[in-house]
């Protein structure tokens, strides 16, 4: 039975990656190592534990601790890493970049190690669109350069480059996968969209920064799993996948569908000042990865229902987390931006 080791699993993209994988793959064990960030959250993969006992295990722990991931590599014997473990959250960035650097440029270091250590079948990094920077005309390819913008970019960018340096250097069986802006079910309700559906609901006012013509590609997180797996599946190591759906939505647009779906006033939206280096527009183009056979199975029109229909009956989830450290960090980004 192959051993894949999903770190960041109990995040957003990374439940629904595990969720995925134990449904497609009967042959598979999953362990999730996670460090167990405000991010991270149990209840995501409380389904998971329900139905797949016997196939899915937890080990908390951080990935930039090289003696703890080396314990759990030889204890569980792990052939496949899928990395999502990451500080992820470009507006944290800018309050801080320490933990973003820990992260995502050492802890993916600290990964690479022990899979050159235990000659593992396979790496794969999750990583994002945002490290091309904003594309005000045309579409990203994956040969092109990197422009980051933020501490989170940069950031995920030297995750990037070690990982095709671990590959040139020394063969190790890397692949990559840039996303674009996901939304779907269990993403921590800091991110814009489940932000605005849950106030929304609460009859709370949306933040939008500036005037919400920001364009960013929105893809169902399935989706974008599904894309990862094709990768890990028939990717060539030492190569990088784009996964979007190539189609952009105005930030303002989106807004206005989640309060059409929910029935709820445009007079809820609240302009609040724009954040630093926020990039404009984002576009990839994805033929790289449809060259494997993947196709993105959602309209934006289909992901955002799906996403709105999701929080609206799954409140139980989300209540519980909007108090405590969420409304100091909601207090402290918000404050005083309004236009």
């Amino acid at each position: 039975m192959q051993k894949l080791m999903v770190t960041g699993g109990a995040g957003f993209i990374g439940s629904n990656f595990v969720r995925h994988v134990l449904r497609t793959y009967p042959d598979v064990h999953v362990l999730v190592y996670d460090k167990m960030t405000y991010a991270g959250n149990l209840d995501n993969l409380k389904d998971v534990a329900e139905d797949y006992a016997e196939r899915y295990s937890f080990e908390r722990g951080d990935i930039a601790d090289a003696a703890r991931v080396d314990e759990v590599m030889q204890q569980c014997r792990i052939d496949t890493i899928v990395n999502f473990a990451a500080e992820t959250h470009v507006d944290r960035s800018l309050m801080g970049a320490d933990s973003f650097i820990r992260t995502d440029v050492f802890g993916t270091y600290v990964l690479l190690e022990a899979a050159k250590t235990y000659d593992i079948e396979r790496y794969h990094q999750v990583s994002t669109d945002e490290v091309y920077g904003q594309v005000l005309e045309g579409a990203s390819l994956e040969t092109d350069p990197l422009h980051t913008r933020s501490p989170y970019s940069a950031s995920k960018a030297g995750g990037d480059l070690m990982c095709i340096a671990y590959h040139e250097s020394f063969g190790l069986p890397v692949t990559i996968t840039r996303g674009s802006n996901n939304i779907g079910p269990y993403q921590y309700p800091e991110k814009v969209v489940p932000l605005f559906v849950t106030n929304a609901i609460d009859d709370l006012p949306l933040p939008l920064y500036g005037d919400g013509r920001q364009m960013r590609d929105y893809q169902y997180v399935l989706d974008h799993c599904e894309g990862i797996d094709v990768v890990l599946h028939k990717g060539q190591p030492g190569e990088i996948y784009n996964v979007g759906t190539e189609v952009e939505t105005e930030n303002i647009v989106m807004t206005h569908a989640i309060l059409d779906l929910l029935g709820k006033p445009y007079s809820l939206i609240q302009p609040v000042t724009d954040r630093p280096g926020h990039d404009r527009r984002y576009s990839i183009h994805c033929a790289k990865l449809r060259a494997l056979g993947w196709r993105s199975r959602h309209t934006f029109e289909q992901a955002i229902e799906k996403t709105v229909r999701w929080y609206v009956e799954n409140e139980w989830w989300w209540r519980k987390i909007k108090n405590g450290e969420y409304i100091e960090y909601y207090r402290k980004q918000y404050a005083g931006r309004g236009i």
